[in-house]
Parts: C-alpha cells; structure tokens; sequence
C-alpha cells in the first residue's frame, strides 16, 4: 500500500467564495410559533452562520489539523485520508477510530493528546488511527460504486495491516459502529476487541414478547425516531445526487442539514453549544465544505440501502457497547448478546449520538475499561 504524506491547505480564494456566499444567503421563511416543528429554526441557524462568518477562524483550524502526522492511501481503489499518531509511551496499543455522517474526524481530535500520551502514567496510552470515511472531506469523493460500510470495514483492514499492525482495537459510532462491526466480523485474527457507541443490535420476536420496561422505553423512543426523524435517511438512500446540487451551492442550507442533526441527536437540552464547541462545529462543516463532499459523503445511505441493509450479525471477538442516555439508537445488553460476545457495557447517565465530542472524558475511560479487559493489555 503506497502511503503518502498529507498537510490539510485550502487556498484563499476558496475562502473568499465562501464568506461572499454567507453573507448573500437567501434565508427562508418560517411560520411564527413554530420552531423546529418543520425542522431546523431560521433564528439559531442565523446565528451560527453570522458566527461562522464573522468569528470562526479557519486557518486556525487548519494549523490543528496539521498539528497531526496526516497521510493518504490509495484502497479499493477509493482515496482514504488518515492521521496517524504514534505514541512514545512503552504498550501503546493501537486504536482505530472511525466517525459517521454528519461527522469527520473533527470528533477526535481534541482526543489524540489523552490517548498517545495520557497525564497519568498508569492510563493506556494509544497509537491512534482516524481515517476520513471514503467519499468524506479529506478523503475526497467516491469514485466507485458499492461504497458500503461492510465494504469501508475491509478497507480498514488493508490499511490497518499496510501499517503493520498485527493487533489492534476498533472504535466508533454511528455509521463507524455498524463498519467498527462488520471489522470484528472480517478480522477476528487482528482485531482484539470493538467498542461501540451506538449498538445496533435488535431483539429477535421472543424478546421482544418478554421485553423490560426499559426495552419496552427503548422501542418507543426508536419507533419515534424512525415516525418523526428519518427523512434524511429517506431522500439521502434514495436520491442523494438531487440533495447534493443545494449543499454544493449554498453553505447555509449545508450548515442547517448538519445544525439540525446536532440539536436533535445531542444530550443538550436544546441548547446546542452548551456541550458543543462553536469553531470545533464550524470546522466540521468546513471539511465537508471545502472539499465539496457533502454529495459524496450522503452515498454511503444509498450503498447501505441498495445492499439490504447490511450489518455484521455474528461478531467473534470481544465487544464493548457503550450506551448513552441520548444515542438515536439504544440497545439493551439482552438484545446485543444475539449478535456480539460482550465483555463491557455501560450506560453513562449523560451524552448523546455525537459522545466523542459531547461527553470525550466518559467516552475514553470506557475504552480505556475496556482494553484494560483484553488479553493485549496484560
């Protein structure tokens, strides 16, 4: 695998076409008394696009980015970005992260200091490998067809043996749980363990006749989710090439499709940015921005989707799920031993679909809990 170095530039006349675009948006309008009962609402959106173009500094973001080794590979014939941090510290294991939609690997960088060289000398320190999905922002479009998590998940395990690892361990939500998954599936002989913050695992008929209060809770907030909070599922399954000339040409409505996910799917009491950073959201939209992925980036529901629907059902290594009190999709640990050998489960009393970047200190004591469980960590 021919590996080639990476540093994150967007020129200034990419940056001049953006700012001219947000300051000449055509706004909506919106019924009075409504707000977000048709969705995302005119006045936050309004909010953090004045913020994003008057405040949000993104050379600043830029310098971060490159604060970290970043590389590219050509696998299955599709470009794959990735960073790569190796720590100093003696028994580092290594640690693939693998982020979702809207997400990028934004969700982990203020992560990599804790985990390559964590402040007390008794934690587990990490090599840690974060890829940009195939078709995401640094990543560039897909260029091929069939770009499906299982697909992504053997992706990720030609890249993680084109680094040499023999062993390793897996992490993700949203769509890097289902691939996270599918990697336990495909490589149990590297893969020691998969910790998961969005377990999908749904209960077969007996279990759902003999179902707890609290599972009985749980189908009822996921029937809601999938009556009330999918059509973005809908149309980016079955026409994302329609959404993608709107998000090609106006940042606003790019910002708004993402806004509204991080209002719904966030444990934050409808007050977005009081457990998100404003400039770490920008940047975000900005890697889907400036790469003019966001098309690309949708694909991956319409792979899934003409492909049945595909997620790993017998997964042979060790598995964590950690399940937070605001995920979109919640499991009981009952439901999840059909298809998973769990070692750890938790359910942390607060954070929601987006943990690495609402609760980060909860999500990486879990892992931590959990390779402390695994025979690699003796």
């Amino acid at each position: 695998m021919q590996i080639t170095p990476f540093t994150v530039h967007f020129s200034d006349d990419d940056l001049d076409d953006l700012r001219g675009r947000l300051a000449n948006t055509r706004w909506p309008d919106q019924l009075p008394g409504q707000e977000w009962v048709y969705g995302a609402e005119l006045s936050e959106v309004q909010s953090i696009v004045a913020y994003w173009l008057n405040e949000y500094d993104w050379r600043a973001a830029e310098a971060e980015l490159n604060r970290w080794p970043q590389f590219t590979a050509t696998i299955q014939d599709e470009q794959v970005h990735f960073l790569h941090v190796e720590s100093e510290r003696e028994g580092a294991v290594p640690l693939l992260l693998t982020h979702g939609w809207p997400g990028s690997i934004v969700e982990f960088l203020h992560l990599i200091d804790g985990l390559t060289s964590p402040s007390d000398p008794n934690d587990q320190p990490f090599h840690v490998i974060v890829p940009s999905l195939p078709g995401f922002g640094l990543s560039g479009p897909t260029v091929t067809t069939g770009v499906s998590p299982k697909r992504i998940a053997s992706m990720w395990v030609e890249l993680m043996a084109g680094l040499g690892y023999e062993s390793y361990v897996a992490q993700g939500g949203d769509w890097g749980a289902i691939i996270t998954a599918w990697i336990g599936q495909l490589d149990p002989d590297h893969c020691a363990g998969v910790h998961l913050n969005m377990v999908v695992a749904p209960p077969n008929q007996e279990m759902m006749a003999e179902a707890t209060p609290q599972e009985l809770e749980m189908l009822g907030q996921l029937q809601h989710f999938q009556a009330q909070e999918t059509g973005y599922q809908a149309i980016q399954g079955t026409k994302p090439q329609s959404l993608a000339f709107a998000h090609a040409d106006s940042p606003a409505g790019l910002c708004a499709w993402i806004y509204e996910k991080f209002y719904t799917w966030s444990d934050c009491n409808g007050e977005v940015f009081s457990v998100h950073d404003r400039d770490r959201f920008c940047t975000n939209v900005m890697l889907y921005w400036l790469t003019n992925t966001a098309g690309s980036a949708a694909r991956i529901y319409y792979e899934f989707q003409q492909l049945g629907r595909e997620t790993a059902d017998a997964v042979p290594v060790p598995m964590a799920g950690a399940v937070f009190p605001k995920e979109i999709y919640r499991a009981s640990r009952r439901w999840a031993e059909l298809r998973y050998q769990i070692v750890h489960w938790s359910t942390p009393d607060r954070g929601g679909h987006f943990a690495a970047l609402e609760v980060p200190d909860l999500l990486i004591a879990d892992v931590r809990s959990f390779v402390a469980e695994l025979p690699l960590s003796d």
